[in-house]
């Protein structure tokens, strides 16, 4: 038996297009003989999944689930490539088990991929296989990721789809007293809104500030202003900066008159941290050409 190394797992998933798991799996069952161990994909249905694995997947559902004693909480983004299949019973009831088993790794998108599947069958990763072999769309566990705190974890969705599940969804930690489920869930609410870009200046992505910084500059510049004019200037403009993209430094939404730092610090509470998922955020959904796919579909025929 050949020896199953990562190279010939690489070289298997390139020519179908099957998961790493799964190539890993067939390389296993069939010796390392990666003919062998292509028909093994194909006979178990893997390699109409493998088709379909190119297909653009920006649609979808985002999931939050936060255990019973509320101090942990998972939220996971599992796309389709349609609105449709986002309303799908099977798919929902999948997202919620693999949200469950982000409540029961370290959370992230390996860990819950490879973690047992809800229906008994094989991991995570093999039930989405069979989802888009049964679906027909193409799927991808994009992200996942699990806070937890010494006090409260809440969750929030905006404009649910069902229970626990739609396009926007956040997870808030706190520490403190008084009511941690209720606080947590305003400031969730707020993020929704927001889309802040972290919880702190601290915690803002150096890159981003660098950024900033610089097309206030250029922009400064273009005032014909001296350079000590223009360093006071950039200080000003950094805070009003701040203000709109870090949480504690932004005007509450439900009270603009304090930012988000002050509402938790008067009502005795510590924000730990935040997660903040919008579907598809990011992706580059390719327009359908229905003249091409038309021909395509024809073509040889």
């Amino acid at each position: 038996m050949a020896e199953i190394t990562a190279a010939l797992v690489k070289a298997l998933r390139e020519k179908t297009g099957a998961g790493m798991m799964d190539a890993k799996k067939a390389l296993v069952e069939n010796g390392g003989d990666e003919a062998a161990a292509i028909d093994w994909l194909r006979a178990k249905g893997l390699s109409k999944a493998a088709k379909k694995s190119g297909r653009t997947a920006a649609d979808g559902l985002v999931s939050v689930q936060v255990s019973e004693d509320g101090k942990t909480g998972a939220i996971v983004e599992l796309n389709a490539e349609t609105d449709f299949v986002a309303r799908n019973d099977k798919f929902q009831s999948a997202l919620a088990g693999i949200t469950k088993a982000a409540l029961e790794t370290d959370g992230s998108v390996e860990a819950v991929a490879a973690a047992p599947s809800p229906d008994g069958e094989g991991s995570v990763d093999d039930l989405i296989k069979r989802l888009i072999a049964t679906i027909g769309e193409n799927m991808t566990l994009r992200r996942s990721a699990k806070l937890t705190a010494e006090g409260k974890v809440a969750s929030y969705i905006h404009n649910a789809e069902t229970a626990g599940m739609g396009k926007v969804g956040v997870l808030v930690a706190l520490d403190g007293s008084g009511d941690l489920e209720d606080l947590g869930r305003k400031v969730a609410m707020h993020i929704a809104a927001t889309s802040p870009a972290a919880a702190t200046t601290d915690e803002l992505d150096p890159a981003l500030i660098e950024s900033e910084k610089h097309v206030l500059t250029e922009q400064a510049r273009e005032s014909g202003k001296p350079d000590n004019v223009i360093e006071k200037m950039i200080v000003g403009r950094m805070q009003k900066f701040y203000k709109e993209v870090v949480l504690v430094e932004q005007p509450f939404v439900m009270n603009p008159d304090q930012t988000v730092g002050k509402f938790l610090e008067e009502n005795g509470a510590t924000l730990k941290g935040f997660v903040h998922f919008k579907l598809g955020e990011g992706i580059e959904k390719e327009a359908d050409n229905f003249a091409d796919e038309v021909a395509s579909m024809t073509k040889g025929s």
